[in-house]
């Protein structure tokens, strides 16, 4: 029999049914119902709404239906809609009427409140581990190649020359980013929810801070109606997990354009590529693809969410059952893509002479006109003039460096013999030596902190 349906004549529709029931994919929450269940139960018992016995039976019970499900052998009832009545149907198989005074004080709004919480609360400190192992694998590439050069762009066009460390150390410091979020959403999950009944809280004293810190939560929620339909921290969730998605797909980008030969920048490992089922020569990175791809995904289940948020009254909606599948389903998209990630950072393979190569004396054009402000050129003058010089080079074809100094000297009397030594692309990189800058020993300082954040 439903946990419900007392003041019903006739049957649910089976239509309603295929819409209505959750439990093919709410079946996640099984292993957090049960622990909530069995904090439930110890709280009833502390205020002697459960006898000892009672109590010890349905906790057995409740710990056999969950080994019943670890091992794969548990089989739902045809009439459970849901992963709560799946589990207390089975608690009933198993243990007798006692069971029925579970819910005692209980609603399925509170439930599974509190089972989503304490599911985010499991999900989120496995994604920052993964996380932080692509995080230092991004770290360790890094350090490998503080002083490999290679263009830096704007536009999508040769900007500055800086190194492979630099720009590895642009990911790791979005990705740390990421990490805090994750963060903050782990703070936002931990409230508890249970003891709020379906909106109006419980009349009997159940002790809900004892509750909570049994659970692992932080604090009971302030407010019981607000309590049920809270899924702020799944927003935050798909908020943050839009973000790291996007972060992973601009990487992806940056690798698929360095990768093709027009760069020659970096090679996939061939266990992170494939093959044309026609062009026997092609190897394509379809995981990176598959990352760029991916994303949409993710951002259309936080699109999704809030705007099956936006138009809810107050208290609970079924509704809000739409939280369960595009959280469950973004998870699992990280859970598939970040080990590719990884392995496919840790092997990536980098061409240090094709990177050199491709750096062009334009991108110190900067560094000319810094020659100047150094000695003593307002810095837009200095700008006009170096722009100057690099038309002149390419009227004459030929290099900054090749343009002969009487051409500088008519663009400037500051110019001296001294100006070639503009024109080191090693030399201009170590000078940019401020914090955050592509300087070895100030991308060396970057790692470091970022290390420190992975320890913390």
């Amino acid at each position: 029999m439903p946990l419900w349906g007392g003041a019903f004549n006739q049957p649910t529709d089976d239509a309603v049914r295929l819409l209505n029931d959750s439990l093919p994919f709410d079946w996640q929450l099984y292993d957090v119902d049960i622990t909530g269940s069995q904090a439930w139960a110890n709280a009833l018992q502390r205020i002697g709404l459960l006898t000892p016995d009672e109590c010890a039976a349905i906790l057995g019970g409740l710990e056999a239906v969950r080994a019943e499900f670890a091992a794969g052998s548990f089989t739902p009832d045809p009439g459970d809609e849901d992963i709560h009545t799946a589990v207390e149907h089975r608690l009933t198989a198993l243990i007798g009427p006692v069971a029925g005074k579970l819910h005692t004080g209980r609603s399925r709004n509170d439930q599974v409140a509190t089972d989503l919480r304490l599911w985010v609360m499991q999900a989120v400190p496995q994604l920052q581990e993964q996380l932080r192992t692509l995080q230092a694998s991004l770290l360790d590439q890094a350090e490998a190649h503080l002083n490999t050069l290679m263009p830096g762009f704007t536009h999508m066009q040769p900007a500055q020359p800086i190194t492979v460390g630099h720009w590895l150390s642009s990911y790791g410091t979005m990705l740390a980013r990421d990490q805090v979020r994750l963060t903050q959403v782990l703070a936002e999950a931990a409230i508890c929810p249970l003891g709020s009944g379906a909106l109006a809280g419980t009349p009997y004293p159940i002790d809900r801070a004892a509750l909570a810190e049994a659970l692992g939560f932080s604090r009971a929620t302030l407010n019981s109606l607000d309590g049920v339909s809270d899924r702020d921290y799944v927003a935050s969730f798909l908020f943050a997990a839009s973000l790291l998605a996007v972060h992973l797909s601009r990487f992806a980008e940056d690798v698929i354009l360095f990768g093709n030969p027009g760069f020659g920048f970096v090679s996939l490992d061939e266990r992170f590529s494939t093959g044309s089922s026609l062009m026997p020569q092609k190897r394509n990175p379809d995981p990176l693809e598959l990352a760029r791809g991916k994303t949409g995904r993710v951002l259309g289940h936080l699109a999704g969410f809030l705007a099956t948020l936006k138009g809810l009254p107050s208290g609970y909606n079924k509704d809000i059952q739409e939280d369960k599948e595009p959280l469950f389903d973004t998870v699992e998209t990280f859970n598939r893509l970040l080990p590719v990630m990884i392995g496919l950072v840790e092997s990536l393979r980098f061409h240090p002479a094709a990177m050199r190569s491709a750096l062009d004396e334009r991108m110190l054009a900067t560094d000319l006109a810094d020659y100047l402000v150094l000695k003593g050129l307002p810095f837009r003058k200095a700008h006009h003039i170096a722009g100057q010089a690099v038309r002149a080079a390419e009227d004459q074809d030929c290099l900054l460096s090749q343009l002969p100094l009487p051409a500088y000297e008519a663009l400037s009397p500051l110019f001296a013999e001294d100006v070639y030594q503009v024109f080191d692309f090693d030399a201009a990189v170590a000078r940019r030596a401020v914090a955050g800058g592509p300087a070895p020993e100030a991308v060396r300082q970057t790692v470091a902190a970022l290390r420190a954040g992975l320890s913390a």
